[in-house]
């Protein structure tokens, strides 16, 4: 196979962190290639270099045997590379067509080639398989169909090379396995795509060859034919990596209570007559299609949003009406699904978010004084017992790659075991070994006695950390399950609204 890119001897540094280490990699024309690594391995700073984001302090680029000026996005996408990043950059306010075009026509064109560009784009998504409604308004898109947009853009700029970061992150599992689908479409047709992922079943099943970056240097390269998820795991975390197993324990008293609950936002029903009860002790989990009230149920038990009707209880004490900070107060501790948007504060040192949530905590402050000395050291326990690569306290939370931002998230708020976990997408974005060690962590809180809501759309995950297990759909919830025996299967048909017959836990 002819190679058409060759990244050799990449080196960047941050400051004393070194991301990349003399770094070469190669990659064939219509080759499939997944780069595999820990969270703050050095993948996506790796891809920012290529695609011009960032300029490395040595090494080069050569696309179809042309050196290619590093530096500047425009010159990447000049020798046709195109990437999509791992959060989008679409304007929400714009529609399908306009993201697309928007930078691609000069300045001073009297009048914009909407025709023409409209023409184009029917042409790639008819090619590719990527069905998109150009007259669309993206704030209007599901997650899929925004990604599928980012796609159709780098293709419109006659990318040949596309570049995905983690681009499963926040798709369902159907959703994801179409992109995968596609991919392979795409690069039968003759497109060369480098995907970052830590799904090792995707990469198993997606890619051609894998590259797993460890340290920042290339740990070892596999054609995908002739290696195993269990030899990835090892190569990407350097050791053995077991996920921890749930054991059978009973559940304590019941800790929240919810009755007949609606909840309106935005001037629509997300929540219509919920009921459950959750237990000390237990983790119940929450499935369901992104979009169905999950986030709105994640909110309702934060503070961040209160029932129009119905009763919330928390240890019998009503906190329908309590706000974020009394709920903190109360034990609460919550782990949102948007990590950027919710979670961090990203010029904020690490220190800071650390301690942003509990800053009342008389250990980091008094008489409205912030005691960062103690905030510092907490931060260090954090990042010492978490994991949490790239810095130290005083390191900016922007700095840090999404899976280690994650992990300060959750370490800031399992250093000292809660009363109640609600935890959103506790894994998005996490490698293989620090989804084991999340799991741990979450197992160890249930056994001491922290009820756990669990929010997720990895039904692997939610078999392996419920107790119980309910589906959300349209703002409602399915009977409870046990989880003991049960099939994927049957959860996605739970997810589906397929109910009858469910035997009530």
């Amino acid at each position: 196979m002819t190679d058409v890119l060759h990244l050799a001897n990449i080196t960047k540094r941050f400051g004393e962190t070194l991301a990349n280490d003399d770094i070469s990699i190669r990659l064939a024309r219509g080759e499939l290639l997944a780069l595999l690594g820990e969270n703050g391995a050095g993948k996506t700073t790796l891809m920012n270099i290529l695609f011009g984001h960032y300029t490395p302090d040595a090494g080069s680029v050569t696309v179809n045997g042309r050196p290619l000026p590093l530096g500047r996005p425009r010159h990447a996408i000049a020798a046709g590379v195109g990437m999509v990043h791992q959060h989008f950059t679409l304007a929400p306010n714009l529609s399908v067509l306009e993201n697309v075009i928007c930078g691609t026509e000069s300045l001073w064109r009297p009048r914009s080639a909407r025709a023409a560009a409209r023409a184009k784009l029917a042409a790639l998504s008819e090619r590719f398989g990527l069905a998109a409604d150009t007259e669309a308004m993206v704030s209007d898109l599901s997650v899929g169909e925004r990604q599928r947009v980012e796609i159709l853009k780098a293709l419109y700029n006659d990318a040949s090379i596309l570049i995905l970061d983690e681009p499963s992150g926040v798709l369902t599992r159907p959703e994801a396995e179409r992109l995968f689908a596609t991919l392979r479409g795409m690069a039968a047709e003759g497109l060369s795509i480098i995907f970052i992922s830590h799904k090792l079943h995707e990469v198993m099943s997606a890619s051609d060859r894998v590259v797993i970056l460890r340290g920042g240097r290339v740990a070892a390269e596999r054609r995908t034919a002739e290696t195993s998820k269990e030899e990835l795991a090892e190569l990407m975390v350097g050791r053995r990596v077991e996920r921890p197993q749930r054991q059978a324990r009973p559940a304590g008293a019941p800790v929240i209570e919810a009755r007949g609950i609606d909840v309106v936002e935005g001037g629509a029903l997300r929540l219509e007559g919920v009921d459950f009860t959750l237990h000390a002790g237990e983790v119940l989990g929450i499935i369901g299609v992104s979009g169905n009230g999950q986030s709105t149920l994640g909110r309702l038990l934060s503070g961040l949003a209160a029932p129009a009707r119905g009763r919330l209880s928390l240890q019998a004490r009503d906190a329908g009406a309590a706000t974020p900070g009394e709920l903190i107060a109360l034990g609460v501790a919550r782990i949102p699904e948007d990590r950027n948007a919710e979670g961090a504060v990203g010029s904020f040192p690490l220190w800071q978010n650390a301690v942003l949530e509990r800053i009342a905590d008389p250990r980091f402050s008094t008489l409205g004084l912030v005691r960062s000395g103690a905030a510092k050291a907490f931060c260090a326990g954090i990042i010492r017992r978490f994991d949490i690569r790239g810095g130290g306290p005083e390191t900016e939370t922007r700095l840090l790659s999404g899976g280690n931002m994650q992990k300060l998230i959750f370490g800031r708020n399992l250093a000292d075991t809660p009363k109640v976990l609600i935890a959103a997408q506790p894994t998005r974005g996490l490698d293989e070994g620090a989804i084991a060690a999340v799991h741990r962590e979450i197992l160890d809180a249930r056994a001491k006695g922290c009820a756990v809501l669990l929010i997720t759309e990895d039904l692997d995950e939610a078999l392996a950390l419920s107790d119980r297990v309910r589906a959300i759909v349209k703002g409602r919830l399915s009977p409870p399950v046990a989880t003991d025996g049960l099939e994927a299967q049957r959860l996605g048909l739970m997810m589906a609204g397929e109910w009858e017959g469910l035997d009530a836990a």
